[in-house]
């Protein structure tokens, strides 16, 4: 007897091979110039349930170009499975064509000409197009959001998330967890939340004084559609103090808690819970191990690391659905939900093509609303680059290389360090850089650049801390985003090593000098979370660098030497 897993299987193979997917099968169209708004929304209606998921927006309302990942190592039992796989190999695993549109939306190789011929992404007037679309195959489709909406702009910053929040309301989300939004504080995120008109969610989200779940967040929610009952079940990120400053939320804690979220599960199934979906912002990996050990989990809508998949990945009978980032992309899945069982699906990731899908009207006016105030400063030029500016990858990219110069430059420092954060779209060389891309890059509420004396012991333990965040075998341990960027210093690094052997060589490149363990030296950087830093804010410190050069050129950073990957 074929068991449903089995059956799962074969049909996630049938769809891989008859493009179920509707995203590997688009090169020749799009070298005849000829791809259309309906054939990246071409699905056949299948089952008698639809979701619909977004995630990790970024604040991101208008159109962008955003570079996939070159390096996306995976450790342990995540060595070389997907998401780990990136460029030609990811390409040839899921069979895009080079040089087609999905080959441009999926991959990092040839970004730059690639974009001049497929333009940019997103935008969430294209988003609302395409949303609208499915609903009208499907009206009672559930719309979830992952989270990281209300942060990563300018507008949402100067706004404290309102605009993310008021466009946001316009595409009429049933449910939402949450990440970055919790940086705004507490305050402002208790009064957002106590006015959304849908479901904020969140199983893990735990009164931190009492141990109990916290009361705004409900930890899942019932729907009934297509004739079937349908649990929504939020986990929000686990490691929010760890990686975010706890002092914003103090009264509240997180953790994955997979025996509370073990327990959720069998209320709603007994309750009469036909599908059961998880809500997630714990990343790609933690999804996987999580997958494994609770039981009765259906789907899983991942969000955190940022992964776009064209197909979903299977872990017991558990599918888990990645969606990009960004406004990039948006999943669709089809369900066939029979006897209290998920019997099947059909998927789509679709590429948010923004030359290509008509912008929603009455979204697209609402979006200029929010802007206007803020018209003149977004549209400000600082500079030009003569470089791909990029963030994306474990260990560097040239948007983290610029910020890192400026560092260096404008604190009179050493060293620099940048956040390992994943958010931020790209600039095509060539192009102007103004104050909107730099705040793209830089927006959060906690900002200060600060300049410190830290002895080499001490910046070789931030290294090893934040490598085993990244690299550490279980994914459990994995509580933060990619390695710290730094400036002025080159190091090896061996991810085969255990914690506190990983790296080595470290280097100031200035003098070509081991960094002495006894030695002080100066080191600016930002986003501390420790209480208050002091500063000026990053983004003053970049636009000030970049007004100095004028036209930025960013040098390949070959400073970092990666083995045992």
């Amino acid at each position: 007897m074929i068991s449903r897993r089995d059956f799962l299987q074969v049909g996630m193979a049938a769809s891989a091979l008859v493009g179920a997917s509707g995203f590997g099968n688009w090169g020749r169209l799009a070298a005849q110039q000829a791809l259309t708004q309906d054939q990246l929304l071409d699905f056949d209606t299948y089952g008698n349930v639809s979701l619909i998921h977004v995630t990790d927006i970024h604040a991101q309302l208008k159109p962008i170009y955003f570079r996939e990942p070159e390096i996306n190592i995976g450790v342990g039992a995540a060595k070389g499975q997907m998401p780990h796989v990136t460029g030609a190999d990811f390409r040839r695993a899921y069979g895009i064509e080079d040089g087609s549109p999905s080959h441009y939306a999926l991959t990092y190789n040839d970004f730059t000409a690639l974009a001049g011929t497929y333009g940019r992404v997103g935008g969430m007037d294209r988003v609302a197009t395409v949303i609208n679309q499915i609903r009208a195959a499907r009206p009672d489709a559930l719309l979830l959001d992952g989270g990281d909406t209300w942060h990563g702009s300018y507008t949402c910053h100067h706004t404290e998330g309102q605009d993310m929040v008021n466009v946001m309301n316009a595409l009429k989300p049933d449910a939402m967890t949450f990440h970055w939004e919790f940086t705004l504080g507490s305050e402002r995120v208790n009064e957002i939340v106590e006015g959304l008109p849908f479901a904020a969610l969140g199983q893990n989200i735990f009164d931190a004084e009492w141990d109990e779940p916290a009361e705004l967040f409900k930890p899942y929610k019932m729907f009934e559609r297509g004739g079937v009952k349908i649990a929504v079940i939020g986990q929000a990120f686990p490691y929010m103090p760890i990686a975010n400053p706890g002092w914003m939320f103090p009264e509240y804690s997180f953790g994955i808690r997979d025996a509370h979220m073990q327990s959720m599960v069998d209320e709603v199934r007994a309750a009469g819970a036909e599908l059961v979906v998880c809500l997630s912002h714990n990343g790609f990996d933690v999804d996987k191990k999580m997958a494994g050990k609770v039981t009765g989990i259906d789907v899983i809508l991942s969000g955190h690391t940022h992964d776009a998949l064209p197909e979903p990945v299977l872990v017991g009978e558990t599918i888990i659905i990645a969606s990009g980032s960004n406004g990039k992309f948006v999943s669709r899945v089809d369900l066939d939900v029979r006897d209290g069982r998920m019997m099947g699906f059909k998927h789509k990731l679709i590429p948010i093509f923004s030359d290509v899908i008509e912008p929603d009207k009455e979204v697209a006016a609402l979006i200029d609303a929010q802007r206007a105030p803020y018209a003149d400063q977004l549209s400000e030029v600082i500079g030009q680059t003569d470089s791909l500016l990029y963030r994306r990858g474990n260990f560097n990219g040239s948007w983290d290389d610029l910020i890192c110069d400026a560092l260096l430059s404008e604190r009179e420092a050493d060293i620099a360090m940048s956040p390992g954060v994943r958010w931020g779209p790209s600039i095509l060389p060539g192009q102007d850089i103004t104050r909107e891309d730099i705040w793209n890059v830089t927006s959060m509420s906690y900002g200060k650049a600060y300049r410190s004396e830290m002895t080499g012991e001490f910046i070789h333990v931030i290294l090893e801390d934040v490598a085993d965040n990244l690299f550490n075998t279980d994914p459990y341990y994995q509580q933060g985003g990619d390695m710290v960027r730094i400036g002025g210093m080159g190091y090896r690094i061996d991810i085969s090593k255990k914690q506190g052997e990983r790296i080595s060589e470290m280097t100031l490149l200035k003098t070509g000098e081991l960094i002495d363990p006894a030695k002080t030296y100066q080191v600016a950087g930002w986003a501390s979370v420790n209480e208050g830093t002091e500063g000026p804010q990053i983004w003053d410190v970049v636009e000030s660098h970049i007004r100095k050069q004028g036209t930025v050129s960013v040098a390949p950073n070959n400073s970092v030497t990666v083995v045992g990957a």
